[in-house]
């Protein structure tokens, strides 16, 4: 059996950054990760600031294999965690957010309202979910099945990226 995925959380919250709330996000996922492969070694907390989360997007693609986004994928004004994602993304892959907003949907209508998206940052696969942490272990089983896949196609048997040196031995 090979070794588990180095995984970073990227927890975006304005009130969590303030501590004005604790993150209750990472322990929840911590489990359901560990489950299916991947090993959540990092959790960073940062504001809702679309240039704070693509700084540290980009910083933890450099140093993991999987990074994981929590919060700021709805509607709301402060919500910019897709646009940042897609700042630094070198290849959107739609059925992630695609796939996640269609199950979700099967259990509530607001699921309408989810901006959530993945891909790549050179070899590292970058994935938004939902704020609450049930929403964001339910939307990561959505897609759990096919990431590691997916990571080992996109890294193929070569890869000349500078980005996400963290292997999986």
């Amino acid at each position: 059996m090979s070794s588990p995925w180095p995984t970073a959380l990227l927890v975006v919250s304005d009130r969590a950054a303030r501590g004005e709330r604790a993150d209750e996000t990472a322990e929840a996922l911590r489990p359901v990760l560990a489950e299916h492969g991947f090993d959540l070694v990092h959790v960073r907390v940062v504001p809702d600031e679309r240039e704070a989360i693509a700084v540290a997007l980009h910083a933890s693609a450099r140093t993991h294999a999987v990074v994981l986004t929590t919060g700021g994928t709805g509607v709301a004004a402060r919500d910019v965690t897709p646009e940042a994602t897609r700042e630094v993304l070198d290849v959107e892959v739609p059925g992630l957010g695609e796939t996640m907003r269609a199950r979700s949907l099967e259990k509530t209508p607001h699921a309408l309202g989810s901006r959530a998206l993945g891909g790549f940052v050179g070899g590292s696969l970058v994935l938004n979910l939902p704020g609450r942490p049930s929403g964001a272990v339910e939307c990561f089983l959505f897609v759990a099945p096919a990431l590691s896949h997916l990571i080992r196609v996109r890294r193929g048997p070569v890869s000349d990226s500078s980005h996400g040196e963290a292997d999986r031995g």
